[in-house]
């Protein structure tokens, strides 16, 4: 016999299937529920729980062994006072975490990524690899056509995987923090910019164990040369 004041609320009741059967059965209506019916009401009334997707192993970030090995790069942009939109390219280190430079123009195309890094190479010489995003400026033929002549790796991240370029993020979240959105002027920007990438450098990071960026550089020549003199003794001398 059907009784309205006993007939269970379906729509409000919880989103699982299990839930609602177990609450069918403990209802005090003394109705017999069948479990396909609960099922074909919970089907009709859109109360699917989306499936958990399966936890997947992450991939570790690989680490640079040596400076100008790897470096990371990425756009940051930022906003004058007259509300015109000015952009960074900002290139770090992945050994080091030394920021190699912070390029600020109104726009920047693929081309130009290119001519800043010959201009970069002029002062500490061409990198093993360079890691980015999939933005057009890095996905173009100017940066493709650039690397392959030179021998040099991209390294392209996932989208919308930026833990996958790790030391290029942590970099720009401090510099977006401590730098940006303070400028009146494409001029005062870049002066300012300059003045705190200086900074930068000559200031400890946790990353490297509380070392400046230059102190690990040198750090890290200074274990080289050391390992260079062990070799050379420890090499026996040929016999006549």
């Amino acid at each position: 016999m059907y009784r309205p004041s006993c007939t269970p609320n379906w729509w409000n009741w919880p989103r699982s299937i299990d839930a609602v059967a177990n609450a069918a059965c403990t209802s005090c209506c003394g109705v017999q529920v069948n479990h396909k019916r609960i099922y074909r009401l919970y089907r009709a009334a859109g109360l699917m729980v989306r499936r958990r997707r399966v936890a997947v192993a992450r991939e570790r970030l690989s680490l640079s062994s040596a400076p100008n090995q790897v470096l990371s790069m990425d756009f940051v942009f930022d906003a004058l006072s007259t509300g015109r939109r000015i952009k960074c390219l900002t290139v770090v280190d992945d050994f080091t975490k030394v920021s190699v430079d912070i390029l600020v123009e109104y726009g920047i195309s693929g081309f130009r990524v290119t001519r800043a890094l010959d201009e970069m190479a002029r002062f500490r010489g061409y990198p093993q690899a360079i890691r980015t995003d999939q933005g057009p400026e890095f996905t173009g033929k100017a940066l493709d056509q650039w690397a392959c002549q030179r021998d040099i790796k991209l390294k392209l991240i996932q989208p919308g995987q930026p833990t996958q370029s790790a030391f290029i993020e942590s970099f720009n979240g401090k510099f977006r923090g401590e730098c940006l959105n303070e400028h009146c002027s494409l001029v005062e920007a870049r002066i300012r910019i300059a003045a705190w990438r200086d900074y930068n450098e000559h200031r400890p990071h946790s990353a490297i164990g509380n070392l400046t960026p230059a102190e690990l550089a040198a750090k890290w020549r200074t274990n080289q040369q050391q390992l260079k003199r062990e070799k050379l003794i420890s090499t026996p001398e040929p016999t006549n």
